[in-house]
């Protein structure tokens, strides 16, 4: 199936399905967020802020640095003005009905309980197996909040918003078809999302289980993101991580 093309239907502003998909309404719903995390960030900031910001954050932060980019609120504005540019590129329209978000809400806690529950198969299967798997946290319930936030944020910036479309333009160029280029783009930047959970200490062990579920999780996210917008797929992300992480923990 081939994703849909969002400029396709921007003239239907009001219709529901349509403006999730849009730039400017995905900004609108994730500005909350990005402001609970990096807020959040600050109040951590002279104790354990390195162990609250997660590694896509820091990777992100890093390049801007070397950029000459040092300052810690340089990350947010590129995310809202890279969002804001692709609104205008896109020709979409400006008007928001503010009744589309708590629809995407729902769809995001939706999403995540589905995620949530594939997990749960997962491991009973893998368990059932006795193949061994990992999870250890030891920071604050705050801090961990704080982390999954910003996992949910700035991995769907990294590994979705950047590197999936660059991933297709790449395919592309080498004369694969649409729906080929698609498929290997959604497939290769969930093989690196899933490995960059790897990447350091403590996460640098390698465990089947993990990186199995996790590469299944970037096919997930990569979907929505193709055909549900930015805006959910950040949702179901962070949704999935706080359901998982937090309230069930």
């Amino acid at each position: 199936m081939k994703p849909i093309d969002n400029r396709d239907s921007f003239t239907m502003a009001d219709d529901y399905w349509s403006q999730t998909r849009q730039p400017l309404v995905c900004l609108v719903f994730l500005l909350p967020l990005l402001a609970a995390y990096e807020f959040g960030v600050l109040v951590f900031s002279d104790s354990t802020s390195d162990g609250v910001r997660n590694g896509a954050d820091v990777w992100l932060r890093g390049g801007l640095h070397e950029l000459g980019f040092a300052q810690p609120f340089v990350l947010p504005l590129v995310i809202i003005g890279g969002l804001l540019a692709w609104h205008f590129a896109g020709k979409y329209s400006w008007r928001i009905s503010f009744d589309t978000l708590p629809g995407m809400l729902a769809e995001s806690i939706l999403f995540a309980f589905v995620l949530a529950g594939i997990a749960q198969v997962g491991e009973n299967v893998f368990q059932t197996l006795q193949i061994p798997r990992t999870l250890a946290i030891s920071e604050t319930r705050t801090a961990v909040a704080l982390t999954f936030i910003g996992a949910g944020i700035y991995e769907e910036a990294l590994f979705r918003l950047c590197l999936l479309p660059g991933c297709i333009g790449l395919f592309r160029l080498s004369q694969l078809s649409p729906r080929w280029s698609t498929t290997l783009a959604v497939l290769a930047t969930s093989l690196a999302f899933a490995l960059a959970h790897h990447v350091g200490q403590p996460a640098g062990t390698f465990q089947l289980f993990p990186f199995a579920f996790r590469t299944l999780a970037g096919v997930v996210f990569a979907l929505l993101f193709l055909y549900r917008g930015f805006g959910i797929t950040v949702g179901c992300h962070a949704g999935y991580d706080l359901l998982v992480g937090v309230v069930m923990r």
